[in-house]
């Protein structure tokens, strides 16, 4: 605790320094171009896209388990033992695989969305760089717990990625 109360006094004594000397100061909302810019909202129909096919299949495959668990529950008492317990393996071997596909899906788009979120990243910080060198800042936080509009300009680093994002029918 008395770790994190001087760095915050050596954080906020910089700040203030630097304001003494005339420095200017930005904060950018990292979370905000990761939900608002146009390569994020592209990347995430991008992964949307690639990753359909394999949800419809995890989908029909929820719809097979659920009727079977339906049809053991309804007409199970009605079946002989063999044909019971049959149905019940191929029950089971359907959850398995089920929980299979699933967790293979979920890492393989969790690995997929951090790539994308890599390069709009890479684009977000191109673009701060390009903000603060051609207005003059001599710093830009990035996830502050706190940020003044005043000194905010996760709007500019929005507009810079629009202009740069390339043409919407090269997609």
């Amino acid at each position: 605790m008395k770790t994190l109360f001087c760095a915050g006094l050596m954080f906020f004594s910089c700040v203030i320094q630097a304001h003494a000397d005339g420095s200017r100061i930005g904060v950018v909302d990292t979370e905000r171009i990761l939900r608002e810019s146009e390569q994020a909202v592209r990347a995430e129909k991008k992964i949307e896209r690639e990753f359909a096919s394999r949800d419809q299949e995890i989908k029909k495959l929820i719809k097979q388990s659920k009727d079977l668990q339906a049809s053991l529950e309804k007409d199970g008492s009605n079946m002989s033992d063999p044909v019971r317990r049959t149905k019940e393996r191929e029950l089971a071997n359907m959850n398995l695989t089920l929980q299979t596909l699933q967790r293979e899906f979920r890492e393989d788009l969790n690995l997929r969305k951090n790539e994308e979120l890599t390069a709009v990243l890479a684009h977000a910080d191109k673009a701060i760089r390009e903000i603060a060198e051609s207005e003059q800042y001599d710093v830009i936080l990035q996830e502050a717990v706190y940020r003044n509009p005043k000194v905010d300009i996760t709007d500019k680093v929005l507009k810079y990625l629009a202009n740069e994002a390339p043409d919407k029918s090269e997609k």
